[in-house]
């Protein structure tokens, strides 16, 4: 049996972490929700940035964009850009998230990562961009920034679907989680009397970048115990998140919700691709496999994955260990809180510079066709 399919039956759902428009209108994603069983689709301001400029793939809708108004701004440009293709992929989804009666089979797209800081800024836009994609399996993605951890609690609130991003610790989990409570409380509270209608929301908990920090700082300290935790933070620190969000979501502090048929807010694994060459190219799919979680990965771990990938429900091993593992490194001096904060902020800033990059592509490419346009061959 396909790996892939395998994991769904370990109740973990692979979404993909890539959108262009060649994947959709080639039919290649619909051939991952066949074939593979993808259950929905990530994008980032860096995936659409490599979508949108390398290549001609986006040409002819810019040119239709800009003979409709040529005075319309880069951001404007992009955004009816990529709103088409969540569209599209929403679309390609729709029959996943109708079997999994909205479970699954969504799509997530993000508000500027400018606004990482900014509360009501992120609420506006991601009600702008709510009612532009008018698609119900669509996810708007937020950080889990402080001044993120408000804009969740409204945005659920109001039934948006929202895909938190950027998170690194259990603080960070800790207080996404409880957004996501409060939200839904005051949505219940609100909501007409029998009407049943809860949005969904996932908890992205980014993995291997945590290695990328750590590894160097454990390769420095040089001890036979710093050397033996490398590539093992990352995921100890997953399992730890994990294991709160079972005493949250199955526990108490959820029961009242669960009653009234809310949906947990499922961990999502991030940054699921390895970046050391040393380190299996599926260690981050293989050792955190468990029932109510997602898994987003980049088209190139997917195919490993499919190609050799093992399963089993790894995420409920080696807990004590985990534990060990993290206090450990407090004892060789290494402060875990203060990394994690380090890539929060780290993370919103590259965001920042994928989008700027991809607005100045897309102003070059502008140019470049109303010069066409106007000195035609």
């Amino acid at each position: 049996m396909n790996p892939l399919e395998q994991l769904l039956q370990c109740g973990q759902s692979i979404w993909l972490d890539s959108i262009s428009r060649d994947l959709i209108n080639s039919g290649e994603l619909q051939r991952l929700v066949t074939d593979d069983k993808l259950r929905g689709l990530t994008s980032n301001p860096t995936i659409f940035e490599q979508a949108m400029t390398r290549g001609h793939s986006y040409d002819d809708a810019l040119r239709q964009l800009l003979r409709a108004d040529d005075k319309q701004s880069d951001k404007a440009l992009f955004e009816a850009l990529a709103v088409e293709d969540i569209r599209m992929a929403a679309d390609v989804l729709r029959p996943v998230y109708d079997e999994a009666d909205g479970g699954d089979g969504y799509v997530s797209f993000e508000v500027s990562p400018h606004l990482a800081h900014d509360t009501a800024g992120s609420i506006a836009e991601a009600r702008r961009l709510w009612q532009a994609v008018q698609r119900p399996n669509l996810m708007i993605k937020i950080p889990a920034t402080p001044e993120g951890i408000p804009a969740i609690e409204q945005l659920i609130s109001d039934g948006v679907n929202v895909n938190v991003t950027l998170m690194f610790s259990l603080r960070h989990y800790e207080a996404v989680a409880h957004a996501y409570m409060a939200g839904l409380s005051r949505q219940s509270a609100a909501a007409p009397s029998g009407l049943n209608v809860w949005p969904v929301s996932v908890a992205s908990f980014f993995v291997s970048r945590v290695d990328v920090l750590i590894d160097p700082l454990l390769e420095k300290i040089g001890t036979p115990e710093a050397l033996a935790l490398r590539g093992k933070v990352a995921i100890a620190n997953a399992k730890l998140a994990y294991q709160r969000f079972r005493e949250i979501f199955y526990g108490e502090p959820f029961a009242a919700l669960r009653d009234k048929g809310a949906r947990v807010q499922r961990p999502l694994w991030g940054s699921t691709g390895t970046k050391n060459p040393a380190y299996s190219d599926v260690l981050y799919v293989e050792e955190l496999i468990g029932r109510d979680t997602v898994n987003t990965v980049p088209p190139k771990t997917l195919a490993a994955f499919r190609d050799h990938g093992r399963v089993r429900e790894t995420l409920l091993e080696n807990i004590t260990q985990a534990k060990t593992d993290i206090a450990q490194l407090e004892t060789l001096g290494i402060d875990l809180e203060a990394a994690t904060e380090k890539l929060q902020n780290d993370g919103a800033a590259a965001f920042a510079a994928s989008y700027d990059k991809l607005l100045a592509e897309l102003k070059n490419k502008r140019q470049d066709i109303l010069a066409t346009c106007n000195h035609p061959a």
